[in-house]
């Protein structure tokens, strides 16, 4: 097993203030654009940006993380975080993730998280981008419960948390896809030297991938399936398999990542192989946590092939498979 430190380089550089959080970093890139500027000549500014993303010591009028709220709002105005694409303007209407403004389900010190990350200061929102028959978060995934914090405030409970020992920032749901333009504004207002963890099931669009870039640190995402069929059938959406591998490359070439993979009753064939298998064909370096605790939940007694807890023997199958192509097991 490779040690953390070594996985996780710039995470801990970051942890152990020896290097500055993505998001800071943003703080400090100057841009120049104008409300007015067409939003294809934001995305060509934001790149050229994203290129020249380095340590600077300016506290500029106006930031690359400014440019990356101003393309969020528009975003938000005509939904396209995910790749659902609804359209719609989320001030006025929900999508299909089941939210408008943001809605904070929970938050607080996690201790169950992966070992590298707690204690974990995880902030959960409502509403998802899926919509998992088995979702053992159910109650806040599929509705829209929560309320809204003012990004102020939230900052204050983030300092809060760090004093109390928090060794990461980590926005989770549901999903936090849908609320990047909220995330983005309370990162306009904190000044935390802690890293930042994207916590996602990654059905995102490469928009929120370009946002994301240069503001997180360490990507926590989802890999649930390993054909088109199967997703469809258990999460409801389209053009998976495509999707969440177009995501986690680009997470893998912008910053560091540990992958989750919860072994499903019965889909070992058609689900846990092909993905392990092009794991170690295509992000061979990245980490990840294969899990065993699937139960029945949510709607899973509905679906024949779900409707029981994994046994032993098949977590065993997908884990020593994993061993086979060399994968970096956490």
């Amino acid at each position: 097993m490779i040690e953390e430190k070594l996985l996780f380089p710039k995470y801990f550089n970051v942890l152990e203030e020896n290097a500055i959080a993505s998001y800071l970093q943003c703080k400090n890139i100057p841009v120049r654009f104008d409300p007015g500027d067409k939003t294809s000549s934001l995305w060509k500014k934001h790149d050229l940006a994203i290129q020249k993303l380095k340590l600077s010591e300016s506290s500029p009028e106006l930031s690359l993380l400014d440019l990356k709220i101003e393309l969020a709002k528009r975003i938000f105005k005509k939904c396209r975080f995910c790749e659902h694409n609804c359209e719609v303007d989320r001030e006025k209407h929900t999508g299909n993730c089941k939210t408008k403004e943001a809605r904070i389900a929970s938050e607080f010190l996690h201790l169950g998280e992966e070992k590298v990350l707690v204690p974990s200061h995880t902030i959960f929102f409502s509403g998802c981008t899926l919509s998992c028959v088995f979702c053992q978060n159910w109650d806040i995934s599929q509705q829209n419960t929560g309320y809204y914090i003012e990004p102020r405030a939230l900052a204050d409970i983030m300092k809060k948390r760090k004093e109390q020992g928090s060794r990461n920032i980590n926005w989770v749901g549901g999903d936090p896809t849908p609320n990047l333009l909220y995330i983005l504004k309370v990162l306009k207002i904190i000044e935390l030297k802690i890293p930042l963890v994207w916590n996602s099931n990654m059905y995102c669009s490469l928009e929120t991938m370009k946002l994301l870039n240069g503001i997180i640190d360490l990507y926590l995402t989802d890999f649930k399936f390993g054909n088109y069929k199967c997703a469809y059938r258990l999460s409801k959406v389209k053009n998976y398999t495509d999707i969440i591998k177009r995501n986690h490359i680009y997470a893998y070439k912008n910053g560091e990542m540990i992958i989750r993979h919860l072994v499903l009753p019965n889909h070992i064939d058609c689900c846990s192989k092909p993905i392990l298998k092009w794991l170690n064909r295509t992000l061979p370096g990245a980490a990840l946590n294969i899990m065993s605790q699937y139960r029945p939940e949510y709607k899973a007694l509905e679906y024949g092939e779900i409707d029981q807890p994994l046994s032993t023997e098949q977590f065993l199958e997908v884990e020593n498979y994993a061993r086979q192509q060399n994968l970096n097991l956490i």
